[in-house]
């Protein structure tokens, strides 16, 4: 079973607690025991796990911009024939790679077997936007 999830993110770069939404998938799948995937569909988005702690998302996204600073001249910041404007998405394509682009976990008596405190987010890197990300889970 595959599902195409959308979600509107309502800043810059923003972490979406999307764990509940995984479960619901899921469970209406029927799967009593396999693997779950998630993963997005932008190259300027991420899915990751963390514990699910505001403090901790602020931390994470703090932390990324440090990393991979606004202000650093990077040679995608030009023009791109294919998209008839400037690229000046850097940062947020590299703080995507840092991050990766898909989480899994088992499923065992029709539940995610996950560590209590383990949270999947969709990270946003270069919003606001619409956005989508896919649950797939695969077993008997």
């Amino acid at each position: 079973m595959l599902e195409r999830v959308g979600v509107q993110t309502t800043a810059d770069t923003q972490a979406i607690d999307v764990t509940g939404r995984v479960r619901e998938i899921v469970t209406a799948s029927g799967v009593q025991n396999g693997r779950v995937f998630v993963n997005t569909l932008h190259t300027t988005t991420a899915i990751t796990v963390n514990e699910g702690l505001e403090d901790l998302e602020d931390d994470l996204l703090e932390f990324l911009r440090d990393l991979v600073p606004a202000e650093r001249p990077y040679r995608h910041a030009r023009f791109l024939h294919s998209d008839g404007q400037m690229a000046v998405n850097a940062p947020s394509h590299l703080r995507g790679a840092l991050l990766g682009m898909h989480v899994s976990f088992p499923v065992a008596d029709g539940a995610i077997v996950a560590g209590s405190r383990q949270t999947i987010y969709f990270v946003e890197l270069d919003g606001p936007l619409f956005r989508e990300y896919t649950v797939q889970v695969l077993g008997e």
